[in-house]
C-alpha cells in the first residue's frame, strides 16, 4: 500500500521514510574494518554521474546507499533504477524513498538506451522500484527498457533485477518475452523474517517468480540474492538455498545488510569473511552455476565479469 510522502516535514529521515518516522530508534552498531570502503572522488565516478544527470536518470547505486558506488562508478558502472525513485513499499531494509510515486516518464526507456550507449556498458542491470500502483507492476516499462538498450546497444548483454509482480498476472511473462540476459529476483531474507523485513512481499511468490521466468527461457539464466545479518540462522540459509535450486536458479549473491538508519532494521551481527567463503563453497555444492558471498556483495557488484564466468560455467557443465 502506498503511503502519502510528506514533503513538508523537517526531518530529511522522515520526508524520505514516513512509514519509518514513528519507530522507536535502533542502535547503529559500528561497522567492522571488512566492510569500511574510500568515498568516491575519482574521475571516472564524477563523468558516470554526469550522464546519469544528462539523461534524468536514477540509480539504485545512490538511491539504496551502496557502499560499493565508488569502485563501481570509477569503472562506468551504474544500476539503473528505473520508474522513479519513489517505492510503494516499506521494507525494513531498504534506503529508498516510500510513498506515493508519480507517473511512468514515457521517454525513461530510450534515455536509459542512450546513457547504456555512452557508457559503453557490455552488461547493464537495470532495477526498480516496486510499483503496486501499475496494473502490470511496471512489467512493460522493464520491457521497453530492454528493447531500447536493445536498439541503441546490441551488443550490450542485459540484467534486470525486477520486483515480484505480486498479483499482476501475466507480468513476468511479458517481462521474459523482451528476452533479457539474466532475470534477477532477491528472496532477501529467509521466510520466518519476511513479515518484519519484507511486510509486502511473499516468499513463495517470489519462489514461484523465479521458477516462471526459467520455465519461460530456459536458456537464459536466473539469479536470486540474500541478505546475512537480520537475525537468520545457519540451518534457514541451506533451506532458501536448496528452495533456489528447486527453482532451477542459476546465480546466488549473498551479502552482509548494513543498516541505512536508526529507523531501519538493526543489525543483528556482522558475519565474518571466512563465514562466507564457507557459504559459497555450500552454494556451489548444491549446484549453483555461480555464486557470489562476500560481505560487500550486492545484486549488480561486478555484474559484468560474473555473467561472463556464468556463461563459462554453463558451457563447461555441459562439456
Amino acid at each position: 500500500m502506498a503511503v502519502v510522502f510528506d514533503q513538508t516535514a523537517k526531518d530529511i529521515r522522515a520526508r524520505r521514510h514516513p512509514e519509518k518516522a514513528h519507530r522507536p530508534d535502533s542502535p547503529i552498531s559500528r561497522k567492522p574494518d571488512w566492510i569500511r570502503v574510500r568515498a568516491p572522488v575519482s574521475r571516472e565516478y564524477a563523468e558516470t554521474r554526469g550522464i546519469v544527470r544528462q539523461h534524468n536518470l536514477h540509480t539504485v547505486c545512490e538511491e539504496a546507499g551502496c557502499p560499493n558506488i565508488g569502485e563501481c562508478w570509477a569503472q562506468r558502472h551504474a544500476t539503473m533504477l528505473i520508474m522513479g525513485d519513489t517505492c510503494t513499499r516499506a521494507c525494513a531494509f531498504c534506503n529508498v524513498k516510500t510513498g506515493l510515486p508519480a507517473a511512468l516518464d514515457a521517454d525513461e526507456p530510450q534515455n536509459v538506451g542512450q546513457a547504456v550507449a555512452k557508457l559503453g556498458l557490455k552488461h547493464v542491470v537495470i532495477t526498480s522500484v516496486d510499483r503496486d500502483d501499475l496494473a502490470d507492476g511496471g512489467a512493460s516499462h522493464f520491457a521497453a527498457t530492454i528493447g531500447a538498450i536493445r536498439s541503441t546497444s546490441p551488443g550490450t548483454t542485459v540484467e534486470v533485477l525486477t520486483p515480484d509482480f505480486l498479483r499482476k498476472q501475466g507480468a513476468i511473462e511479458v517481462v521474459m518475452q523482451a528476452r533479457p540476459d539474466v532475470l534477477n529476483h532477491n528472496l532477501e531474507t529467509v521466510p520466518r523474517l519476511y513479515l518484519t523485513v519484507r511486510p509486502g512481499a511473499r516468499y513463495y511468490a517470489s519462489l514461484r517468480l523465479l521458477e516462471r521466468a526459467k520455465e519461460l527461457a530456459p536458456e537464459g539464466f536466473t539469479k536470486s540474492g540474500l541478505m546475512v545479518g537480520l537475525g537468520e540462522n545457519r540451518g534457514e540459509i541451506m533451506q532458501v538455498m536448496d528452495d533456489l535450486r528447486t527453482a532451477g536458479v542459476d546465480f546466488l549473491t549473498v551479502g552482509q545488510y548494513l543498516q541505512p538508519s536508526r529507523k531501519h532494521a538493526a543489525v543483528a551481527r556482522f558475519w565474518e569473511p571466512s563465514e562466507f567463503k564457507a557459504l559459497e563453497q555450500i552454494a556451489r555444492a548444491k549446484g549453483f552455476l555461480m555464486v557470489s558471498a562476500s560481505p560487500l556483495t550486492r545484486s549488480s557488484y561486478h555484474a559484468d565479469t560474473d555473467f561472463a564466468q556464468l556463461r563459462h560455467a554453463r558451457i563447461q557443465s555441459v562439456t
